[in-house]
């Protein structure tokens, strides 16, 4: 099976850095944006395993990166993990409407973020 390839999008530096080191560690191949217009790109670029998205972000949101990869037929096994501040039952809710496999709140602990990667990887698509 080749190197399952991570997108990580978060405008908070240390967060990215958190994220990448542990990905890394764990032995995905990372990718980072650092806002919703990188994500774009990246995505339209480049085929992930798993995208950890970050719902606020200055230009474009999370929801809408989100509905974009959707759109897309060629990255339907592409999954998406909201990774938000927002945790209200509507911003969840919306969330998963515009089709996240999972909507983990800020903060997380991410020894279990770790193991949710690995679970959605090891699923069926």
């Amino acid at each position: 099976m080749p190197t399952p390839h991570i997108l990580i999008v978060d405008d908070e530096p240390n967060i990215v850095m958190s994220l990448e080191f542990l990905m890394r560690k764990s032995g995905y191949q990372v990718s980072i944006a650092r806002n919703g217009t990188e994500a774009l790109e990246a995505v339209d670029r480049t085929a992930f395993d798993v995208v950890l998205l970050d719902v606020m972000m200055p230009d474009v949101d999370g929801y809408q990166v989100c509905h974009h990869l959707r759109q897309r037929p060629d990255r339907a096994g592409t999954r998406v993990i909201f990774l938000s501040a927002k945790s209200k039952e509507a911003d969840i809710q919306k969330g998963y409407e515009v089709g996240a496999d999972l909507y983990i709140p800020k903060p997380f602990s991410t020894r279990q973020l770790m193991e949710k990667v690995k679970e959605l990887l090891s699923a069926p698509v």
